[in-house]
């Protein structure tokens, strides 16, 4: 756990729980696992603050508990890289939306909301927000969000959550919580049969509109009151399965790097090779399985008219490219063809890497790096001679990146004494570090704009409030069928030098979250890299 790291964390926790939870989950991550009486000593906290707070992390599973046995105290763990996950919620509810509609895109962003939900009480509360923004006489059927919840479930970007680890006898048909033991790997299907079956859920009926704010608290405590109803799903619980989502965004760059390196039909061959490997490929192997040239060309969408001669040139075009897309596997069937997952994986690192180095260091220094990447050991002379570049800047450049650490020096002495002049310097650059190192910049400039953000937002709290209560008037009087001119009067509420700062502030605002988008697609890449290495 680096310093940036918990940074980022901490940063991610105020944004979406507030101050207070930011400060607990600061803690656990710097100091570890630890119990409830600890805590409570080192933080200075009110116990029942605190046992809220705990709450909240265990509610969203970015905080685990490990029972140590009857008697003994509960120890709490922060998972760093689940708060970092946060930072890429909106991907995830993007990306159900591109799949699934506006009803997969509510159903993620509520349970991403709450950390975990049963079936039943999600599809009502996305019936009811779907039919609140509906034209007045239609509403949402339960049905159309039990199916596509369904979906989400059956391609696996929903799952159960796991039952407590040593829950007793009388529990374990009911998992609980998003929360496991720590150090427990995360529920998969051979882990957890249940993980994807969905139960028979008796729900009937259409979403509801909200009432009017004087009736909400009286609505809330009936329903309090007035809900034995039950729906046979109760103490099921379902969480997003980020994993899942991971290998979608790493097809989706698969698929986007091949149609910029070579064209859109090749890109769409290799989707379907992806998406016919989508159920028989583990997550973490190195390649898909085997497909014949015939499989592919019978799953190729009808919309491409591709001739089978064709599909074997393309197929020839994929293994032979540098960048190693495809590989040869066998030659039975019209040829055999795997996706090369890891290698794509290392190619995209290093064009990422590349990127960088080039930008802020020039299209030279990038070409020396590039030129190490690929020869591994090099002495300055031979940098020069390969690069084509001038000695006195191949030096210059040569010392910019040793001192950023992008490239390092090792010495190999001819004798024991290390003497200058019978020693060869060469410069090397290993991709692994490197790439944790810019990982951890990375991670640094997100801090940077978020906090950024933040400090903009605090600048202009008084107006972004006048804002808001004059946007909420103006929706209350349009509601009432209101004259054009009461509308125009709380318009003019906000005045033109006003109205002027409002806009700068969101230009400014919405500049700022595209970057934390462009930056999490990088370290998406590297962090993708980092675990396919470790795994292999």
């Amino acid at each position: 756990m680096t310093t940036q790291e918990v940074r980022l964390c901490g940063l991610l926790l105020r944004e979406h729980f507030g101050e207070v939870v930011e400060k607990l989950g600061t803690h656990l991550l710097r100091s570890g696992s630890q119990n409830l009486r600890t805590i409570l000593h080192e933080t200075g906290m009110p116990r029942d603050l605190v046992k809220k707070v705990l709450c909240v992390l265990v509610q969203n599973g970015v905080c685990v508990f490990n029972h140590r046995g009857p008697g003994r105290p509960t120890n709490y763990q922060a998972n760093s890289n689940k708060i970092l996950r946060i930072l890429r919620y909106p991907r995830y509810i993007y990306t159900a939306k591109t799949l699934y509609g506006d009803t997969g895109e509510l159903i993620i962003e509520e349970l991403l909301q709450r950390g975990e939900m049963t079936m039943s009480r999600t599809v009502k509360t996305v019936a009811d927000r779907l039919t609140q923004n509906m034209e007045d006489g239609q509403c949402m059927d339960y049905s159309e969000v039990s199916s596509a919840f369904c979906k989400l479930v059956e391609t696996h970007f929903l799952q159960r959550c796991p039952p407590v680890a040593g829950a007793g006898k009388a529990d374990s048909a009911a998992p609980a919580t998003p929360a496991t033991q720590a150090g427990a790997s995360a529920p998969t299907p051979e882990s957890f049969p249940d993980c994807y079956r969905v139960p028979q859920v008796t729900i009937r009926g259409q979403g509801k509109r909200r009432l009017s704010s004087e009736d909400v608290d009286q609505t809330i405590a009936k329903k309090a009151k007035m809900d034995p109803e039950t729906h046979g799903d109760e103490g099921i619980y379902w969480q997003v399965n980020f994993e899942r989502f991971h290998l979608h965004f790493r097809d989706q760059a698969i698929i986007s790097a091949v149609a910029n390196k070579l064209d859109q039909t090749s890109s769409e061959i290799v989707r379907t090779m992806l998406r016919m490997s989508e159920v028989t490929t583990s997550p973490t192997a190195s390649c898909t399985k085997p497909l014949s040239a015939n499989e592919i060309f019978r799953s190729l969408p009808s919309t491409y008219n591709i001739a089978r001669p064709i599909l074997d040139q393309y197929l020839t075009l994929l293994v032979d490219d540098p960048m190693e897309f495809v590989g040869r596997a066998g030659e039975s069937g019209g040829g055999m063809f795997v996706v090369n997952l890891h290698k794509v994986l290392a190619n995209l690192a290093r064009a990422t890497l590349e990127s960088i180095v080039q930008e802020r260091f020039g299209s030279r220094s990038a070409r020396i790096f590039r030129l190490l990447l690929r020869k591994r050991h090099l002495e300055q002379k031979q940098v020069e001679d390969f690069a084509m570049v001038p000695a006195k800047e191949a030096k210059d450049m040569l010392y910019m990146l040793l001192s950023q650490n992008l490239v390092q020096l090792q010495e190999i002495p001819k004798t024991p004494d290390f003497a200058p002049s019978r020693t060869f310097y060469l410069y090397t650059c290993n991709q692994l570090p490197t790439a944790r190192m810019l990982l951890q910049n990375c991670y640094k400039t997100v801090a940077n704009l978020i906090e950024r953000r933040l400090f903009e937002s605090k600048e202009s709290k008084r107006l972004l409030e006048k804002s808001q209560r004059i946007e909420a008037i103006l929706a209350s009087l349009q509601a009432s069928g209101a004259e054009p001119e009461q509308l125009t009067e709380v318009e003019e509420m906000i005045t033109a030098p006003e109205k002027q700062q409002l806009d700068s502030l969101r230009l400014h605002i919405n500049k700022l979250d595209s970057a934390e988008n462009q930056v999490d697609d990088t370290i998406f890449i590297l962090e993708s890299y980092i675990s396919a290495t470790a795994t292999s």
